[in-house]
């Protein structure tokens, strides 16, 4: 199984991709994890609708490597370290490559949303689209060492 990151965004700074890098590194050879940054439609004159519309057809031609969408999205669940492994271990069983994407300034297009089989988010703050890429990166690291009793996490 394969992860991929899929993020509506420019070149991140060299803190964000060193950081990401660094928890991508870690991540075991049966769960290799990629980050693909998808070209956001330039704004001059467009509508929002517009936008979206232009990056939904980006991303649903990276996607179709995927068959699982987990779109992260301000409005998802709010979900535990310990539930993130748990859905981990669940996917890993099933074996499908699965999509994690993130929005870019003006979101995600909605028909991508639907499509999603869960819509999570990182915080009730709003992140970045930097710092977004970077806590998933460390996240799903976490969540495999959840998986593996790694004691890169100390539950309590």
């Amino acid at each position: 199984m394969k992860l991929g990151i899929l993020a509506v965004g420019h070149k991140m700074p060299d803190w964000v991709a060193d950081g990401c890098n660094e928890y991508l590194r870690r991540m075991p050879r049966e769960l290799p994890v990629s980050v693909s940054e998808i070209k956001p439609e330039p704004r001059h004159g467009k509508t929002r609708e517009q936008l979206l519309a232009a990056e939904a057809t980006r991303l649903n031609a990276a996607l179709a490597a995927y068959p699982r969408l987990i779109v992260l999205d301000e409005r998802g669940d709010d979900l535990t370290t310990l539930a993130l492994a748990q859905h981990l271990r669940e996917w890993m069983q099933d074996g499908r490559d699965t999509a994690f994407v993130i929005g870019g300034a003006d979101g995600i297009d909605g028909e991508i949303k639907r499509a999603a089989e869960r819509r999570i988010r990182l915080s009730s703050l709003t992140l970045p689209h930097a710092m977004a890429r970077l806590v998933l990166c460390e996240q799903l690291y976490r969540a495999i060492s959840v998986v593996r009793n790694h004691p890169y996490h100390r539950e309590g």
